[in-house]
């Protein structure tokens, strides 16, 4: 067995720090969509404590944005609970394409890297595999302080939401939309990018002018998955 089947403990921190440091402009976009959530969370009736929990366990920002929106009292629990499924159906399939890239986490460590799993994460550690194998000390340096700075976030959000009678307005729900531009924008390189945006943004607005809800988000998913498999595309 070589030396390098055996990672020295500078190598460990590079890895690492390549992890925080990717993760960094993703962090700055994420946290102001946190506040919203927060402000969100406070304003459906949520107190600050069961509104950094709600991030702390569910971690999911686009499945919380949607189950805030529909939140009333008493809350309609089946209704969100089956809303925030399907918003995270495409989960299943991400975790699917990740699981390729774990080769190197010890069994009992998988599991603890899927919770973790938001859309950035995923993005993040898919192009790390790409080039190189993924390490569980880079995919360490993704949450190290991407999930603190979410939970943070909210609940900075749920203290300042009631100072802030509109969150919208200082444009903070755009950094919804932000932060996937920008993610969708890191695979402009690979073939079949083009095809694939438009097979999916086409299919999922097409599913919201019928039937408006969280369906478009799974729908737009398998139809990009689609043109992705059977159009122009590179061996991953």
């Amino acid at each position: 067995m070589s030396e390098t089947s055996f990672p020295t403990a500078d190598s460990t921190l590079t890895e690492f720090r390549d992890g925080v440091l990717a993760t960094l402009p993703a962090i700055a976009a994420a946290v102001p969509f946190a506040v919203l959530i927060g402000a969100l969370a406070v304003d459906r009736g949520l107190s600050i404590a069961e509104s950094g929990l709600m991030s702390a366990l569910v971690f999911a920002g686009a499945s919380q944005f949607v189950a805030l929106d529909g939140w009333t009292l008493p809350a309609p629990w089946l209704t969100l609970g089956l809303t925030a499924l399907v918003v995270n159906m495409r989960h299943g399939l991400m975790s699917v394409s990740l699981m390729r890239r774990l080769g190197r986490f010890p069994r009992w460590a998988r599991p603890v890297a899927l919770f973790f799993m938001v859309d950035e994460i995923w993005a993040f550690a898919e192009a790390r595999g790409r080039g190189r194998p993924l390490t569980p000390a880079f995919y360490a340096g993704l949450v190290a302080f991407f999930y603190p700075s979410w939970v943070a976030g909210t609940l900075a959000g749920a203290v300042l939401g009631r100072m802030l009678p509109d969150p919208k307005a200082f444009g903070l729900d755009f950094t919804f939309i932000a932060i996937f531009v920008f993610l969708i924008f890191t695979y402009r390189a690979r073939p079949g990018f083009a095809l694939t945006l438009l097979a999916s943004s086409g299919t999922a607005v097409l599913v919201h002018l019928v039937w408006p809800g969280a369906w478009s988000i799974m729908a737009g998913a398998l139809a990009g998955i689609l043109a992705a498999a059977f159009g122009p595309r590179a061996a991953s």
